[in-house]
């Protein structure tokens, strides 16, 4: 165990919106809230899953909706507990702990706002060890847990308890509301115990998430290379170097969808990359060709800052590189590969993991 102060949240923040390959919110909000939390309530406890009770009842809680809407209809905070709170009366058991359900930008960091207000621990470990459109895309669905009972609510005050027949169904139903509700919501999900935790998580993902992003910070306080600094600390591969030429994105239910276009510089001079997204980065095409496909990372840096840029926020004319990373080993066995490979998604391609694509 060892406390989160407001200058990890930094660290885990940027490492996060890394891992969150384009997708899982802008971090700015939820690190405002969650330093308010921490001011108010003091620094929260991380604990590996090694640390929890196997009988423990632990809650990933989450913002659910389309990233682009995030940016405009702000989240106050409250229904983040509103959701905590409906999801133990539901139970009518105390949750012992939280984590988050994927890591992203947003949802990396506002699980943290919850634990510092409920003093409770968070979980080093989530449901992805990076961000995925679908709710029913984590391990948890690998391992048969049920995404119910699911609670949701909004900044309006509105509730809703759903209770499906599979997480497909949870995605469809919450998905449906939450466009009702303006584009975005709060959710808690898939309770389980401590003994599940054990055996279905991403562990460590809070420390890697803190690692990915000391690294760029401190490289930049030094005067270093914070690209550089990332790629040796993530393992990444830098796929490609260029400036974004065209962007086409759309909202279409709850979901950004577009495709992002670059046209090569530097060692890349002459090529030419795309990037489809929905909410995350899919599929990266050099030449036609692919060079990464989701479950793996493909990861989107501003060339100037370091920065990780999230597929809202791309803007024409930006210099960048991208980079791809290894997924998780869960997500790359035959069951990991049918919930969130390409053919997930409708591509034709077949999932290659990154390093064979760009083994020369």
């Amino acid at each position: 165990m060892r406390k989160i102060s407001k200058s990890d949240i930094e660290y885990i923040a940027m490492g996060s919106t890394v891992l969150g390959t384009g997708g899982g919110g802008d971090p700015y909000i939820g690190k405002l809230l969650v330093k308010q939390a921490i001011d108010t309530y003091g620094e929260v406890a991380l604990v590996s899953a090694k640390e929890l009770k196997d009988d423990a009842l632990v809650v990933p809680i989450a913002a659910f909706g389309a990233p682009m809407i995030l940016v405009e209809k702000l989240f106050s905070g409250n229904e983040f507990i509103k959701a905590f709170e409906m999801m133990e009366e539901y139970l009518g058991k105390k949750i012992d702990a939280i984590m988050p359900a994927e890591a992203g930008g947003l949802n990396g960091v506002i699980p943290f706002a919850v634990a510092a207000q409920k003093n409770i621990p968070i979980v080093d470990a989530d449901g992805m060890g990076r961000a995925f459109p679908r709710l029913e895309m984590v391990t948890f669905t690998l391992h048969d847990i049920p995404v119910s009972p699911i609670a949701q609510a909004d900044e309006k005050g509105n509730r809703n308890i759903y209770h499906t027949i599979d997480n497909v169904w949870g995605e469809t139903l919450v998905g449906a509301t939450t466009i009702q509700m303006g584009g975005s919501c709060a959710i808690g999900c898939y309770p389980m115990s401590g003994e599940q935790v054990k055996k279905t998580a991403v562990h460590g993902i809070v420390t890697y998430a803190q690692k990915l992003g000391k690294a760029i910070l401190d490289a930049k306080e030094k005067n270093l290379s914070p690209l550089n600094s990332l790629i040796k600390e993530a393992s990444a591969i830098k796929l490609f170097t260029g400036k974004i030429s065209n962007v086409a994105i759309k909202t279409e239910g709850r979901w950004n969808k577009g495709i992002c276009e670059i046209m090569g510089l530097d060692e890349n001079q002459g090529s030419f990359m795309e990037l489809d997204f929905q909410n995350e980065f899919l599929m990266a095409k050099k030449d036609g060709e692919p060079v990464a496909i989701t479950p793996d990372l493909i990861v989107l840096i501003d060339a100037e800052n370091a920065q990780p840029i999230t597929a809202e926020s791309v803007q024409y004319g930006t210099r960048v590189v991208v980079l791809g990373m290894r997924a998780d080993g869960q997500w790359r066995t035959p069951k990991g590969i049918a919930l969130g490979g390409p053919q997930k998604f409708g591509y034709e391609e077949k999932f290659v993991p990154i390093e064979e694509l760009n083994k020369n």
